[in-house]
Protein backbone atom coordinates (compact mmCIF):
# COMPACT_ATOMS: atom_id res chain seq x y z
CA UNK A 1 0.00 0.00 0.00
CA UNK A 2 1.31 3.46 -0.67
CA UNK A 3 2.37 5.50 2.08
CA UNK A 4 0.04 8.65 0.89
CA UNK A 5 -3.17 6.41 0.89
CA UNK A 6 -5.57 7.40 3.53
CA UNK A 7 -7.00 4.99 6.61
CA UNK A 8 -10.37 5.15 4.68
CA UNK A 9 -8.79 3.98 1.49
CA UNK A 10 -6.29 1.41 3.33
CA UNK A 11 -9.64 -0.27 5.37
CA UNK A 12 -11.64 -0.04 1.63
CA UNK A 13 -8.72 -1.95 0.15
CA UNK A 14 -8.63 -4.34 2.41
CA UNK A 15 -11.46 -4.99 2.61
CA UNK A 16 -12.02 -5.75 -1.33
CA UNK A 17 -9.11 -8.13 -0.74
CA UNK A 18 -10.50 -10.07 1.78
CA UNK A 19 -13.62 -10.78 -0.32
CA UNK A 20 -11.94 -11.99 -3.01
CA UNK A 21 -9.90 -13.80 -1.27
CA UNK A 22 -13.13 -15.45 0.74
CA UNK A 23 -15.31 -15.96 -2.92
CA UNK A 24 -12.02 -17.87 -4.11
CA UNK A 25 -12.00 -20.45 -1.29
CA UNK A 26 -15.72 -20.61 -1.94
CA UNK A 27 -15.11 -21.72 -5.77
CA UNK A 28 -11.86 -23.82 -4.91
CA UNK A 29 -13.58 -25.62 -2.05
CA UNK A 30 -15.86 -27.67 -4.62
CA UNK A 31 -12.93 -28.55 -6.66
CA UNK A 32 -10.94 -29.94 -3.31
CA UNK A 33 -13.35 -31.80 -2.12
CA UNK A 34 -13.66 -34.10 -5.37
CA UNK A 35 -10.00 -34.08 -5.20
CA UNK A 36 -10.04 -35.38 -1.32
CA UNK A 37 -13.19 -37.83 -1.79
CA UNK A 38 -10.95 -39.28 -4.79
CA UNK A 39 -8.49 -40.31 -2.39
CA UNK A 40 -10.76 -42.21 0.27
CA UNK A 41 -11.87 -45.72 0.02
CA UNK A 42 -15.50 -46.12 -1.49
CA UNK A 43 -16.88 -47.37 1.90
CA UNK A 44 -15.44 -44.12 3.41
CA UNK A 45 -17.27 -42.45 0.61
CA UNK A 46 -20.55 -44.36 1.36
CA UNK A 47 -20.76 -43.97 5.23
CA UNK A 48 -19.27 -40.50 5.23
CA UNK A 49 -20.32 -38.66 1.89
CA UNK A 50 -18.11 -36.32 0.43
CA UNK A 51 -15.93 -34.65 2.83
CA UNK A 52 -12.65 -31.75 2.63
CA UNK A 53 -10.46 -33.87 4.02
CA UNK A 54 -10.42 -38.01 3.31
CA UNK A 55 -10.95 -39.95 6.03
CA UNK A 56 -9.49 -43.15 5.25
CA UNK A 57 -7.30 -42.34 2.61
CA UNK A 58 -6.81 -44.61 -0.11
CA UNK A 59 -5.33 -45.18 -3.69
CA UNK A 60 -7.79 -47.28 -5.39
CA UNK A 61 -9.50 -45.69 -7.58
CA UNK A 62 -6.44 -44.23 -9.15
CA UNK A 63 -5.17 -47.03 -9.17
CA UNK A 64 -8.32 -48.84 -11.21
CA UNK A 65 -7.80 -46.08 -13.96
CA UNK A 66 -3.70 -46.35 -14.16
CA UNK A 67 -3.73 -50.12 -13.96
CA UNK A 68 -3.64 -50.22 -17.79
CA UNK A 69 -0.82 -48.77 -19.77
CA UNK A 70 -3.39 -47.34 -22.45
CA UNK A 71 -4.59 -44.49 -20.03
CA UNK A 72 -0.89 -43.46 -20.46
CA UNK A 73 -1.19 -43.62 -24.45
CA UNK A 74 -4.29 -42.02 -24.36
CA UNK A 75 -2.83 -39.16 -22.70
CA UNK A 76 -0.50 -38.98 -25.32
CA UNK A 77 -3.03 -38.88 -28.16
CA UNK A 78 -4.77 -36.10 -26.34
CA UNK A 79 -2.21 -33.68 -25.65
CA UNK A 80 -1.13 -33.94 -29.04
CA UNK A 81 -4.63 -33.33 -31.04
CA UNK A 82 -4.86 -30.44 -28.34
CA UNK A 83 -1.84 -28.85 -28.91
CA UNK A 84 -1.24 -29.70 -32.72
CA UNK A 85 -5.49 -29.01 -33.20
CA UNK A 86 -5.37 -26.00 -31.35
CA UNK A 87 -2.44 -24.57 -33.69
CA UNK A 88 -3.83 -25.16 -36.83
CA UNK A 89 -7.01 -23.97 -35.80
CA UNK A 90 -5.87 -20.97 -34.45
CA UNK A 91 -3.53 -20.54 -38.00
CA UNK A 92 -6.64 -21.17 -40.25
CA UNK A 93 -9.54 -19.21 -38.02
CA UNK A 94 -6.90 -16.56 -37.98
CA UNK A 95 -6.74 -16.79 -41.61
CA UNK A 96 -10.04 -16.62 -42.35
CA UNK A 97 -11.54 -14.11 -40.13
CA UNK A 98 -8.83 -11.73 -41.37
CA UNK A 99 -9.52 -12.34 -44.99
CA UNK A 100 -13.26 -11.36 -44.04
CA UNK A 101 -12.34 -8.66 -42.13
CA UNK A 102 -10.88 -6.73 -44.72
CA UNK A 103 -13.27 -4.42 -47.16
CA UNK A 104 -11.10 -4.69 -49.80
CA UNK A 105 -12.01 -8.07 -50.06
CA UNK A 106 -13.79 -9.17 -53.41
CA UNK A 107 -16.80 -11.05 -52.02
CA UNK A 108 -15.87 -11.45 -48.65
CA UNK A 109 -20.26 -11.02 -48.26
CA UNK A 110 -20.71 -13.96 -50.14
CA UNK A 111 -18.04 -16.01 -48.07
CA UNK A 112 -19.19 -14.99 -44.90
CA UNK A 113 -23.07 -16.15 -45.58
CA UNK A 114 -21.64 -20.02 -46.90
CA UNK A 115 -19.74 -20.22 -43.94
CA UNK A 116 -23.16 -19.05 -41.96
CA UNK A 117 -24.91 -21.33 -43.67
CA UNK A 118 -22.91 -24.29 -42.20
CA UNK A 119 -23.72 -23.22 -38.83
CA UNK A 120 -27.88 -23.39 -39.50
CA UNK A 121 -27.97 -26.24 -42.07
CA UNK A 122 -25.75 -29.69 -41.66
CA UNK A 123 -25.43 -32.58 -43.45
CA UNK A 124 -26.19 -35.04 -40.61
CA UNK A 125 -24.68 -38.11 -38.47
CA UNK A 126 -24.98 -40.25 -41.42
CA UNK A 127 -23.55 -37.68 -44.39
CA UNK A 128 -20.48 -36.67 -42.05
CA UNK A 129 -19.66 -40.22 -41.53
CA UNK A 130 -19.65 -40.90 -44.65
CA UNK A 131 -17.47 -38.28 -46.04
CA UNK A 132 -14.66 -38.79 -43.13
CA UNK A 133 -14.64 -42.56 -43.21
CA UNK A 134 -14.92 -43.39 -46.94
CA UNK A 135 -14.36 -40.23 -48.86
CA UNK A 136 -11.89 -38.96 -46.86
CA UNK A 137 -10.28 -41.62 -45.69
CA UNK A 138 -9.35 -40.66 -42.20
CA UNK A 139 -10.81 -43.50 -39.97
CA UNK A 140 -8.61 -45.59 -37.27
CA UNK A 141 -6.08 -42.06 -38.16
CA UNK A 142 -5.31 -39.40 -35.06
CA UNK A 143 -6.36 -36.75 -37.83
CA UNK A 144 -9.88 -37.45 -37.31
CA UNK A 145 -9.67 -36.14 -34.22
CA UNK A 146 -8.54 -32.81 -35.33
CA UNK A 147 -9.55 -32.17 -38.88
CA UNK A 148 -12.96 -32.25 -38.96
CA UNK A 149 -13.51 -29.92 -36.13
CA UNK A 150 -9.99 -28.08 -37.13
CA UNK A 151 -12.62 -24.59 -37.84
CA UNK A 152 -15.52 -23.70 -35.65
CA UNK A 153 -17.56 -20.79 -37.59
CA UNK A 154 -18.70 -19.53 -34.54
CA UNK A 155 -15.30 -19.07 -33.55
CA UNK A 156 -14.47 -17.44 -36.91
CA UNK A 157 -17.17 -15.19 -36.88
CA UNK A 158 -16.10 -14.15 -33.37
CA UNK A 159 -12.34 -13.34 -34.30
CA UNK A 160 -13.83 -11.77 -37.81
CA UNK A 161 -15.21 -9.04 -35.36
CA UNK A 162 -12.80 -8.61 -33.10
CA UNK A 163 -10.41 -7.91 -36.37
CA UNK A 164 -12.97 -5.77 -37.57
CA UNK A 165 -12.90 -3.50 -34.81
CA UNK A 166 -9.00 -2.87 -35.31
CA UNK A 167 -8.56 0.45 -36.91
CA UNK A 168 -8.03 0.19 -40.93
CA UNK A 169 -4.87 2.87 -40.86
CA UNK A 170 -2.45 0.42 -39.00
CA UNK A 171 -3.17 -1.90 -41.67
CA UNK A 172 -2.91 0.54 -44.61
CA UNK A 173 0.32 2.36 -42.97
CA UNK A 174 1.96 -0.91 -43.24
CA UNK A 175 0.97 -1.64 -47.06
CA UNK A 176 2.47 2.29 -47.47
CA UNK A 177 5.69 0.57 -46.08
CA UNK A 178 5.99 -2.36 -48.24
CA UNK A 179 4.30 -5.12 -45.99
CA UNK A 180 1.94 -7.64 -47.18
CA UNK A 181 -0.88 -9.50 -45.94
CA UNK A 182 0.97 -12.40 -44.55
CA UNK A 183 3.25 -9.88 -42.79
CA UNK A 184 0.43 -7.64 -41.12
CA UNK A 185 -1.81 -10.22 -39.88
CA UNK A 186 1.21 -12.28 -37.74
CA UNK A 187 2.89 -9.05 -37.09
CA UNK A 188 0.56 -6.70 -36.54
CA UNK A 189 -2.90 -7.63 -36.31
CA UNK A 190 -2.27 -11.06 -34.07
CA UNK A 191 -0.15 -9.32 -31.13
CA UNK A 192 -2.69 -6.58 -31.05
CA UNK A 193 -5.68 -9.14 -30.89
CA UNK A 194 -4.17 -11.69 -27.85
CA UNK A 195 -7.22 -11.17 -26.04
CA UNK A 196 -9.38 -12.73 -28.83
CA UNK A 197 -6.34 -15.00 -29.68
CA UNK A 198 -6.13 -16.40 -26.38
CA UNK A 199 -10.19 -16.77 -25.55
CA UNK A 200 -11.09 -18.33 -28.69
CA UNK A 201 -7.38 -20.69 -28.48
CA UNK A 202 -8.91 -21.97 -25.11
CA UNK A 203 -11.97 -22.32 -26.68
CA UNK A 204 -10.10 -25.02 -28.98
CA UNK A 205 -7.75 -26.62 -26.45
CA UNK A 206 -10.76 -27.27 -24.10
CA UNK A 207 -12.79 -28.89 -27.47
CA UNK A 208 -9.96 -30.46 -28.50
CA UNK A 209 -8.94 -32.02 -24.82
CA UNK A 210 -12.33 -33.22 -24.32
CA UNK A 211 -13.45 -34.35 -28.08
CA UNK A 212 -14.80 -38.59 -27.16
CA UNK A 213 -17.52 -38.65 -29.53
CA UNK A 214 -15.55 -38.70 -32.89
CA UNK A 215 -13.37 -41.69 -31.36
CA UNK A 216 -16.29 -43.52 -30.38
CA UNK A 217 -17.38 -43.22 -34.40
CA UNK A 218 -13.82 -43.52 -35.79
CA UNK A 219 -11.37 -45.28 -33.93
CA UNK A 220 -11.24 -48.81 -33.36
CA UNK A 221 -7.77 -48.98 -32.63
CA UNK A 222 -7.23 -48.43 -28.88
CA UNK A 223 -3.57 -47.26 -29.08
CA UNK A 224 -5.48 -44.23 -30.92
CA UNK A 225 -8.27 -43.87 -27.86
CA UNK A 226 -7.81 -40.45 -26.39
CA UNK A 227 -8.20 -39.56 -23.07
CA UNK A 228 -12.29 -38.95 -22.40
CA UNK A 229 -13.37 -41.56 -24.45
CA UNK A 230 -11.35 -44.50 -22.55
CA UNK A 231 -12.51 -42.57 -19.27
CA UNK A 232 -15.84 -42.94 -20.70
CA UNK A 233 -15.03 -46.85 -21.45
CA UNK A 234 -13.89 -47.32 -17.80
CA UNK A 235 -16.93 -45.87 -16.74
CA UNK A 236 -19.27 -48.13 -18.42
CA UNK A 237 -17.24 -51.37 -17.13
CA UNK A 238 -18.44 -49.58 -13.40
CA UNK A 239 -22.03 -49.33 -14.20
CA UNK A 240 -21.64 -52.70 -15.69
CA UNK A 241 -20.54 -53.81 -12.46
CA UNK A 242 -22.78 -52.22 -10.18
CA UNK A 243 -25.48 -53.81 -12.66
CA UNK A 244 -24.07 -57.54 -11.51
CA UNK A 245 -22.90 -56.79 -8.08
CA UNK A 246 -27.01 -55.65 -7.28
CA UNK A 247 -27.54 -58.76 -8.29
CA UNK A 248 -25.17 -60.64 -6.94
CA UNK A 249 -24.43 -60.42 -2.73
CA UNK A 250 -20.86 -60.53 -2.61
CA UNK A 251 -19.81 -59.91 1.23
CA UNK A 252 -17.83 -56.85 1.89
CA UNK A 253 -17.58 -55.92 -1.63
CA UNK A 254 -18.98 -52.76 -2.28
CA UNK A 255 -18.00 -51.46 -6.24
CA UNK A 256 -15.47 -48.15 -6.67
CA UNK A 257 -18.10 -46.28 -8.86
CA UNK A 258 -17.67 -43.18 -7.03
CA UNK A 259 -14.43 -42.76 -6.20
CA UNK A 260 -13.54 -44.02 -9.49
CA UNK A 261 -15.57 -40.88 -11.09
CA UNK A 262 -14.55 -38.25 -8.59
CA UNK A 263 -10.68 -39.83 -9.71
CA UNK A 264 -11.54 -39.70 -13.17
CA UNK A 265 -12.73 -36.17 -12.61
CA UNK A 266 -9.25 -35.09 -11.29
CA UNK A 267 -7.40 -37.21 -14.14
CA UNK A 268 -9.37 -35.30 -17.03
CA UNK A 269 -9.50 -31.67 -15.89
CA UNK A 270 -6.42 -31.49 -13.88
CA UNK A 271 -4.03 -30.66 -16.65
CA UNK A 272 -6.56 -28.38 -18.42
CA UNK A 273 -6.96 -26.13 -15.41
CA UNK A 274 -3.12 -25.48 -15.34
CA UNK A 275 -3.78 -23.85 -18.62
CA UNK A 276 -5.29 -20.76 -17.51
CA UNK A 277 -2.34 -19.40 -16.00
CA UNK A 278 -0.51 -19.32 -18.71
CA UNK A 279 -3.12 -17.78 -20.32
CA UNK A 280 -4.02 -15.16 -18.04
CA UNK A 281 -0.76 -12.96 -18.68
CA UNK A 282 -2.03 -12.74 -22.37
CA UNK A 283 -5.36 -11.45 -21.25
CA UNK A 284 -4.06 -8.86 -18.54
CA UNK A 285 -1.45 -7.82 -21.42
CA UNK A 286 -4.08 -7.48 -23.95
CA UNK A 287 -6.23 -6.00 -22.04
CA UNK A 288 -3.81 -3.15 -21.96
CA UNK A 289 -2.84 -2.78 -25.58
CA UNK A 290 -3.84 0.80 -26.97
CA UNK A 291 -4.61 1.63 -22.91
CA UNK A 292 -1.25 4.38 -22.91
CA UNK A 293 -1.19 6.47 -26.31
CA UNK A 294 2.13 7.92 -27.26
Amino acid sequence: MSINESLSDRILKGFFYAAILLFSIYCLIPFWSVVASSLTSEASLVKNGYMIWPIDFSLDAYKLIFRDSTIYKSYGVTTFVTVVGTALSMIFTSAMSYTLSVKSVKYRNHMAFYIYFTMLFQGGLVASYLLISKYLDMKDTIWVLIVPGMLSAWNMFLLRNFFASIDESIAESAKIDGANDAYILFKIILPISLPAIATIGLFYALGYWNKWFDAMLYINNKDLFPLQYLIQRIMNNLDYINQVSADVTLPNFIPPAMTVRLATTVVTIGPIVFLYPFLQKYFVKGLMVGAVKG
